[in-house]
């Protein structure tokens, strides 16, 4: 196998096998960034005097042109190659001979890896921004459009006081903007450039780490090399957080979704083509993708827990170990984008039940406004409270008052405005 590490004396196949581990189908998505990487790592290294001109302008076209084929998808990872960072510099050996050889000088596959691995969640990170700018942009509209429409709202499941269509639709734009937050944290943390942290010690070669950390538009570097790789976990438990925050907000929304399908409910209703049915029960309409996406963020929520108990208990430096991370987290970051995006797209054809309080299962959702109607007029609270009470208890309650909820957060006033402008700020990064 062509391996990167190999001085002369292979690993038995079985040993090979399991050591490479599923490394060959997820390094597909480091492909590109592997090429930026060593893009700015030649052209680093002609600066210091480590490459000619000429060497360079060689390789700068040769990764280009593999470049363009990991984008038109010809890019392939040939039998018995380990990974993409070989399968590079092998097709870079075979079309320049010795000066293919040059590009790992002053780097070891450690600092490689780690490159390419802040470049890609760099890049998910800011995908990930766009859904969830987009998923707000639509939640935000739904509460302008529905902010008239009462809801009940409730505690421990029971009927608690008047929400609203618009309140609920902009909770959840809201609790978007502290994923934004978590997003940009993790986005930080990542931002910082490890390469010439080669195994962890530096190197002796004259390196230009600030150069390399412009060409690659990093924030800084990573200072300390042996910083640089016990960041190596860290970026992707930061990642796995920062997602699983947004999966707490999907996986809150669908539970509601699918509460409030239900016909005992009958809150919302999506169009037939976007449910699923049963095979004896001819009247179902199941809220299969909002159970799926559900699910999905729970698995999406375990990530960062399984990165936890895997870095744990490391000395520093570079341990194989950290390999299986891209097996925990690659996965659920596509779970991730699939959640964001089907969130969006039926919520592009959710209709409200506009008439939800007209049923008499609602009539003491007004226990608090007669309370503080009659507050208003005089009577203490506990007063007030305890005849409420006593008229719910004896079957005499009735409410037929206007609502006046105007104070910031309330249904009179959401304050969606605010809102944006929180939203805008925090996607600043």
């Amino acid at each position: 196998m062509a391996t990167l590490w190999n001085k002369g004396t292979p690993c038995t196949e079985k040993v090979e096998s399991f050591t490479v581990g599923n490394d060959r189908v997820l390094d597909q998505k480091l492909a590109s960034f592997d090429v930026i990487g060593s893009k700015a790592h030649v052209s680093m290294l002609e600066s210091v005097g480590l490459l000619s001109t000429e060497e360079l302008k060689k390789l700068i076209s040769a990764l280009d042109d593999i470049a363009a084929a990991i984008k038109g998808g010809d890019f392939v990872l040939e039998d018995g190659v380990e990974d993409i960072h070989s399968q590079i510099e092998l097709l870079l050996t075979r079309k320049l001979g010795d000066i293919g050889k040059k590009i790992h000088s002053g780097r070891s596959r450690n600092d490689q890896v780690l490159v390419d691995i802040k470049l890609f969640l760099k890049d998910e990170l800011l995908k990930f921004r766009s859904q969830a700018l987009e998923l707000f942009r639509v939640l935000q509209e739904l509460s302008e459009k529905h902010k008239g429409v009462l809801l009940p709202g409730y505690t421990h499941t029971q009927i608690a006081m008047p929400s609203s269509f618009g309140m609920w639709f902009g909770a959840y734009a809201e609790a978007l903007v502290n994923d934004m937050y978590m997003l940009g944290g993790a986005y930080k943390v990542i931002n910082r450039n490890p390469l010439g942290s080669a195994a962890g010690y530096g190197n002796s070669f004259p390196l230009d780490r600030e150069m390399t950390t412009r060409l690659l538009d990093f924030a800084s570097p990573d200072y300390n090399s042996a910083a640089a790789q016990m960041s190596r976990g860290k970026s992707e438990k930061c990642t796995a957080s920062a997602i699983g925050c947004l999966a707490l907000t999907l996986n809150k929304f669908a539970s509601d979704c699918c509460l409030f399908m239900c016909p005992n409910f009958g809150f919302i209703h999506f169009p037939d083509a976007l449910t699923t049915g049963s095979s004896i029960m001819p009247h179902k309409k199941n809220p299969d993708v909002w159970e799926l996406i559900r699910a999905k963020c729970n698995r999406i929520l375990s990530a960062e827990n399984e990165i936890s108990l895997l870095c744990s208990n490391m000395p520093h430096g570079y341990h194989r170990d950290y390999q299986i991370l891209k097996d925990i987290l690659f996965p659920v970051l596509e779970l991730m984008h699939e959640c964001l995006e089907m969130t969006a797209y039926m919520l592009g054809h959710i209709e409200v039940n506009e008439h939800i309080l007209d049923s008499e299962l609602y009539r003491h959702l007004f226990t608090v406004e007669e309370v503080n109607r009659r507050v208003l007029k005089g009577t203490a609270f506990r007063d007030a409270y305890r005849q409420v009470g006593r008229e719910v208890n004896e079957g005499r309650f009735q409410y037929e008052g206007e609502l006046h909820h105007t104070h910031i957060g309330s249904i009179g006033n959401l304050c969606n405005d605010k809102i944006a402008a929180l939203m805008t700020e925090a996607a600043q990064w």
